[in-house]
């Protein structure tokens, strides 16, 4: 089962805190690439040496929007930093993320075409491997971010999310969304940043429009001990997340990793069980 399953990093966004680094809104990650570089850069090393072989650049929050005239120079430091991290056979993929609250499709800007192209287009300049679309709440805004991806030349993934209460979007939703971004040429659909312990839904209704499929979820709710306990994994943590995210891999997921408020070891078990699969 191992060879067949693309395994994904985890976040970086929470780890940074996990790990004492201001992530204060709005600018969130993309704080570290100014305060904490090196922070930003043993993530990554972590989640190489965890097995992860996709590493998400942390380019979540670098746009104009957030960081004014900088925000070029900022999204190629965070590819750099990915790039320099990993071996050299891994890859990197460049986040493109909504342009307003990830939980909030109704903040989504009427045009966002201009932002998401310029996005795109100096991830491509940056050298990524392939842009990842995720954690669109907006199936619209989704599109056009896939659409501008797709015209750069790079394989574009996309990714939606149904957001914390995992209500946002149904699966019926997320699964013709997909059809539409598969339409436009993306190719990977996937599912982020809903709790892990509902994502198997959408997995499964993803797997029933996509050849290709893959899923990161988060830790949840405390109650659901996959991690958040004190900033950090609760020691049952990684395996509870394992176990979910071998089902994803059962029902046809074949791009997996995790999100918020997971780390590193939760990637290492899910490796050490697919090794042992």
């Amino acid at each position: 089962m191992g060879s067949t399953v693309t395994l994904l990093d985890g976040p970086m966004g929470t780890e940074l805190s996990a790990r004492g680094v201001d992530t204060a809104l709005p600018l969130w990650s993309a704080r570290a690439l100014r305060d904490a570089p090196h922070v930003v850069s043993s993530i990554h090393q972590q989640y190489a040496a965890a097995g992860a072989t996709i590493h998400t650049a942390n380019t979540f929050r670098t746009k104009r929007r957030n960081l004014g005239s900088s925000w070029e120079a900022q999204t190629h430091l965070a590819v750099s930093l990915a790039r320099n991290a990993i071996p050299a056979e891994h890859r990197v993929a460049g986040s493109i993320a909504p342009l307003e609250d990830c939980y909030r499709p109704d903040l989504s800007p009427r045009d966002a075409r201009h932002e998401h192209r310029e996005m795109a287009r100096a991830l491509a300049r940056a050298s990524c491997d392939l842009l990842l679309c995720e954690t669109f709440p907006h199936v619209g805004e989704a599109l056009v971010a896939t659409e501008e991806a797709v015209a750069t030349g790079l394989p574009t993934w996309v990714s939606f999310t149904a957001g914390p209460n995992a209500d946002l979007l149904s699966p019926d939703e997320v699964a013709r969304a997909a059809e539409r971004a598969l339409g436009l040429g993306a190719t990977a659909v996937l599912v982020n940043c809903i709790p892990a312990v509902a994502v198997l839904p959408f997995v499964v209704a993803l797997c029933s429009v996509a050849p290709r499929v893959g899923a990161y979820g988060n830790a949840g709710r405390p109650h659901d001990r996959i991690g958040w306990a004190s900033g950090t994994s609760l020691p049952e943590g990684p395996a509870r997340h394992a176990e979910l995210a071998l089902g994803w891999i059962a029902a046809g997921c074949r791009i997996v990793g995790a999100c918020c408020g997971t780390g590193p070891a939760h990637i290492a078990e899910l490796r050490q069980r697919l090794t042992d699969s």
